[in-house]
């Protein structure tokens, strides 16, 4: 197995890449690692760094260019195509590896999975799968790739999000929500209720109803079937809720020595709920329906989220997770023999 990482690419780029690049190479000695960007840079920071980058399971590929967050989403296939990101894509498209994590640019890394890695024969539209953390784990699919989604892509990304969640989180038999404005069936708009219709008859996923938004920090699904507009707004109400409410209880214990002397009482507690909050412990959002694994890793990813990251994309090889998925949605295109890949759309 060969990870393919992304140095180059993220807020803190190109230090916490390396670190937690080299922290999963040490971790897995039996995976192998490509470390992709400017070789000099990357030696640079190793050096002052004290990593050790010449151990024999990792490799750099020197690549020129960076993509960044202010570039076009298609660069990466027309003017960045040896960027870092770029050259992974196309290392992974072309059997160099069985993984790729980044923490670049979304639009760009979604267009390039999309071109340069293509989906699974037969899937409708590839998605960005996202962990929150709730009472339960719920997987957020769509959180931000498609902006307007078909019925059927609806139960496609039910299905691939069951599967994720069952071989990835090991839920036995994922209960799936749409999400929707209220709990009756003709609640929402027109292609929503088309949607809801076609889950509760598809085969092979556990579809409980819709979902209302308040109802999701109390688990009430496993799975959370949305568009990516209306996945993206859960997605950063949910991260800006929780670091208010952080930041509320730190002013709380804050007012007085008194409050100052009850927070001891309750320090690791108050770890342990911060820690609860951050999605980063589940690694980051895989691009569920392309024909490879692709992790997207947040753009302010630490060290210790990038190798989180590296280990979900790990996890999802090993798991079979592109071949599963094939299995479920589109089966018609499985051979009788396994294959490491699904055909490619």
């Amino acid at each position: 197995m060969k990870i393919l990482i992304d140095i180059m690419s993220g807020d803190k780029a190109p230090v916490e890449q390396l670190v937690g690049a080299v922290q999963a190479a040490v971790e897995t000695p039996s995976v192998s690692f490509g470390f992709i960007g400017n070789e000099d840079i990357i030696r640079a920071v190793a050096s002052a760094r004290g990593l050790d980058i010449g151990s024999p399971n990792i490799e750099i590929f020197h690549t020129a260019e960076i993509v960044t967050m202010e570039d076009a989403p298609l660069c990466v296939v027309r003017e960045k195509k040896d960027s870092s990101m770029g050259v992974g894509l196309k290392m992974l498209a072309e059997g160099k590896g069985d993984a790729f994590v980044s923490a670049g640019n979304t639009g760009a890394l979604h267009a390039g999975s999309t071109l340069i890695v293509r989906r699974i024969k037969g899937i409708q539209k590839s998605a960005i799968a996202t962990v929150l953390p709730f009472r339960n784990p719920t997987l957020l699919i769509d959180s931000g790739a498609n902006i307007e989604i078909s019925p059927e892509t609806y139960v496609q990304l039910a299905k691939m999000g069951s599967v994720y969640m069952n071989r990835i989180l090991k839920v036995d038999n994922p209960r799936i929500g749409l999400l929707n404005i209220g709990a009756e069936r003709t609640k929402g708009t027109k292609t929503v209720a088309e949607a809801y219709g076609l889950l509760e008859n598809a085969e092979g996923i556990n579809f409980i109803g819709n979902v209302e938004g308040k109802e999701l920090p109390m688990g009430a699904c496993d799975v959370l079937v949305c568009d990516g507009f209306s996945g993206n707004i859960v997605l950063k109400l949910t991260e800006g809720c929780a670091a208010f409410l952080i930041g509320k209880l730190k002013d709380v214990f804050n007012e007085n020595p008194m409050t100052k002397l009850s927070a001891l009482g309750v320090k690791n507690g108050l770890r342990r709920m911060k820690k609860d909050f951050d999605a980063s412990e589940y690694g980051g959002a895989p691009l569920l329906g392309l024909s490879k694994t692709v992790i997207k890793a947040h753009g302010s990813s630490d060290a210790a989220a990038i190798r989180n990251a590296v280990r979900q994309a790990v996890g999802c090889v090993e798991n079979n997770v592109v071949y599963e998925i094939a299995k479920l949605v589109v089966p018609e295109i499985i051979p009788r023999e396994k294959e490491a890949t699904a055909g490619r759309n």
